[in-house]
């Protein structure tokens, strides 16, 4: 079997980076392809961790607010609209040392599913989850991995922060502009933290501590109740309620396909320079993959542009388009 006939650009990944830098991309008649990964996976699945959010309140343009699933809907339904093309199926292997670029999926042996003369890395990141009962089940529903997101549907609640570094004590001290009380649950008795970090959070009288302690179950029946904990010191046992369950225990960026092919950094984010140039010319990186700063769908939706401008810019600079 021969080799496919290359694309102008295949686009993996289908978040809002993905399907933006696809809009754009049909729209310069560029015959994107995006692979936009496995409908039964929670860490690489269409449409991104925005799947796993119920109101969206925060992308501008939506008054009263939308479901995740919804926006994320409408994404996908514009970029079909210009013409770009969908492969419900995830990158397992590429290969970027010779042009065209070639992408295996889970559905290729030996031939690779397709080509590209250039590439648009758009993987996104997911969070780490404490893998816990009622954890999955009630993500969306009190359970949070972004308190920039959702820390506004828990005004004069009580919340509990899952962590101890700076991301936690970060969200920790954001949610105290909403929540009753915020108790961070942390495992050990000294926080991760920077001193600077600490200093405010010990500052902060809407902020409380649970050391040496672990989260072992998420209550509630279609909504956040509380969570069980088990001192790990005296494994004595205990019921916090709480509306709000946030999950800050870090990131992990979906790049374990491109190690030893694209330059990341030491917790495995694709480096990006010159706009959203990588070290290989012609790839491309968008959104969560190559961001752990922001982490927001319009900062994403932001850089798909980018790359997608970055892309016909490189396309028409090598004569291709």
């Amino acid at each position: 079997m021969s080799a496919p006939e290359p694309r102008d650009v295949v686009i993996l990944g289908s978040g809002p980076a993905g399907l933006t830098a696809a809009i754009y991309t049909a729209r310069a008649n560029l015959r994107p392809l995006v692979i936009e990964g496995e409908p039964s996976s929670t860490s690489d699945q269409p449409g991104g961790q925005l799947m796993l959010t119920t109101e969206v309140e925060n992308y501008p343009g939506f008054v009263d607010g939308i479901l995740g699933p919804e926006l994320m809907g409408q994404f996908r339904a514009q970029a079909e609209r210009f013409g770009a093309e969908f492969l419900a199926s995830k990158a397992k292997r590429v290969e970027l040392g010779r042009q065209p670029f070639a992408v295996w999926t889970d559905d290729t042996t030996d031939e690779p599913a397709v080509t590209a003369r250039a590439l648009i890395v758009a993987t996104g990141a997911r969070s780490l989850m404490l893998g816990v009962p009622g954890e999955d089940r009630l993500l969306g529903h009190g359970v949070s991995t972004c308190a920039t997101c959702d820390g506004f549907f828990f005004r004069n609640q009580k919340i509990v922060v899952v962590g101890g570094g700076d991301s936690a004590l970060e969200e920790a001290s954001f949610l105290t502009r909403f929540g009753e009380s915020v108790t961070v649950v942390h495992r050990r008795k000294e926080l991760r933290a920077s001193k600077i970090m600490q200093d405010r959070a010990f500052a902060n009288d809407k902020v409380d501590f649970r050391w040496d302690s672990v989260v072992t179950e998420v209550l509630g029946d279609g909504k956040v109740t509380g969570v069980k904990i088990t001192n790990v010191v005296t494994d004595e046992q205990d019921t916090l309620e709480a509306s709000g369950v946030f999950v800050a225990i870090g990131h992990v960026p979906n790049t374990a396909v491109f190690a030893g092919a694209l330059d990341m950094d030491e917790n495995g984010y694709i480096r990006t320079s010159d706009g959203t140039r990588t070290n290989v010319e012609g790839v491309f990186a968008c959104g969560d993959v190559q961001d752990h700063v922001y982490r927001q769908a319009v900062t994403a939706a932001g850089s798909g542009c980018m790359a997608a401008l970055d892309v016909e810019r490189w396309l028409e600079a090598q004569g291709r388009v």
